[in-house]
């Protein structure tokens, strides 16, 4: 059984990669879809920002959560990535802002179940000594999916157009959720969950959830800002090529990736050696954080030899901290609660993926620059460390109803 787990492991780390590439392929299309469909910049801000309402509300609304925790969750997994991979798919014959807009939408709702269902699969088959790595691996390949979707995307769309890489990567998608459906976990716990009534009124109870939201929403607003803008800032901004600019896209994107799991493995092995997880969760949280609001030097420097590098560094910096960060949460939740908690957490947390976008296409539209929307991302994740250093207790499972749900 265990080696099945480790399999399901993987799988989950792709369908992250494919979650992520999905998400931010417009980004890496942006300027050839904005050009084509005469879209402002204002525009493009908000078909950026199409994907995170449902995405958001599905889970702010309980509907990701609650598909989550009470039936199976390997099936509701499946029919996620069906559903987002056709949306993908969908987008490359879109000719109209409407059609993309839409469509973007019901991607929004088909990744929504994704981080509940990875939760609720590893509280449930990972010890906390495991979970840093079990989390550290599908946040590696969240981060390598905007890697891969930017290099690849860079290099293909020049040359076959960004309707083809659409396709392809709908296909893709389709193509996992078939290798997912042979090779899921079978474990009785990940079948149909507590039905408990009052469960999602308990989760609600707990100010660590808000906390943890809080933390979350602000690093979001962080990382999607990277993920929607940073592409278009190395083209218009850097004057990047396309190509250059998806080499320095994918390379801030492995950062994060490489760094998150280097620090799940680490964060891991000093709790196996007696550390509680409240001193290793929080360190990684508050360093990772903290070093990453060097970010702002980047928009700073004019020089691409200095400022590139200390992208990188402000990138691997909230690798620290991304890798840890869905621990806390399912350590806090318990085994039952997993999928509710981050439902909630996920759905307020996303709502970043509105504001980064459209703040960030409106203030660069006003100013002319993109100092603003710079600054704004260093904050975030300012905001995002103290919730999450002073905001959230210690790190251990929450509330009696929970503990008891949890047996």
């Amino acid at each position: 059984m265990q080696w099945r787990m480790w399999c399901a492991l993987a799988l989950m780390t792709v369908s992250g990669l494919l979650n992520y590439v999905d998400r931010s392929n417009l980004s890496i299309g942006a300027t050839d879809i904005q050009n084509e469909l005469q879209l402002s910049n204002y525009q493009l801000g908000v078909l950026l920002s199409a994907f995170f309402w449902t995405y958001a509300l599905s889970q702010l609304l309980y509907i990701a959560g609650w598909l989550v925790d009470r039936l199976n969750v390997c099936w509701v997994l499946a029919g996620g990535v069906a559903l987002w991979s056709f949306a993908t798919g969908a987008c490359g014959l879109a000719n109209s802002l409407v059609l993309l807009f839409a469509l973007r939408l019901l991607l929004g709702a088909g990744e929504s179940v994704a981080y509940p269902s990875y939760s609720r699969v590893i509280v449930n088959c990972f010890a906390e000594h495991h979970r840093g790595f079990a989390n550290a691996a599908i946040d590696a390949g969240t981060k390598l999916g905007p890697a891969v979707g930017a290099l690849l995307g860079g290099l293909l769309i020049p040359r076959v157009g960004w309707r083809i890489f659409f396709v392809v990567l709908g296909a893709a998608g389709l193509a996992w959720t078939i290798a997912w459906i042979a090779w899921m976990p079978k474990s009785p716990r990940l079948a149909a969950g507590s039905r408990a009534a009052s469960g999602f009124a308990e989760v609600l109870r707990h100010s660590a959830l808000w906390w943890t939201s809080l933390g979350l929403f602000c690093s979001n607003y962080f990382w999607y800002f990277l993920i929607t803008w940073l592409p278009p800032y190395l083209e218009r901004e850097r004057h990047f090529p396309k190509a250059k600019m998806a080499v320095f896209s994918a390379l801030s994107y492995l950062a994060i990736a490489l760094s998150s799991v280097a620090s799940g493995w680490f964060s891991d092995r000093w709790i196996e050696r007696g550390a509680s997880p409240t001193r290793v969760r929080k360190t990684f949280a508050g360093c990772g954080l903290g070093f990453s609001t060097v970010l702002l030097a980047v928009q700073v420097i004019d020089d691409a030899a200095v400022a590139m590098p200390l992208l990188l560094f402000a990138c691997a910096a909230f690798g620290m901290y991304t890798s840890n960060v869905f621990a806390i949460s399912q350590t806090l939740a318990g085994p039952a609660a997993a999928g509710r908690w981050t439902g909630v957490q996920n759905g307020i947390a996303n709502l970043a993926g509105v504001a980064a976008p459209w703040f960030t296409g409106w203030v660069t539209q006003r100013s002319g620059s993109f100092f603003w929307a710079f600054a704004a991302a260093a904050a975030a994740v300012t905001i995002s460390a103290a919730a999450y250093l002073f905001g959230v207790g210690k790190i251990e499972q929450v509330g009696a109803s929970l503990l008891k749900n949890s047996a």
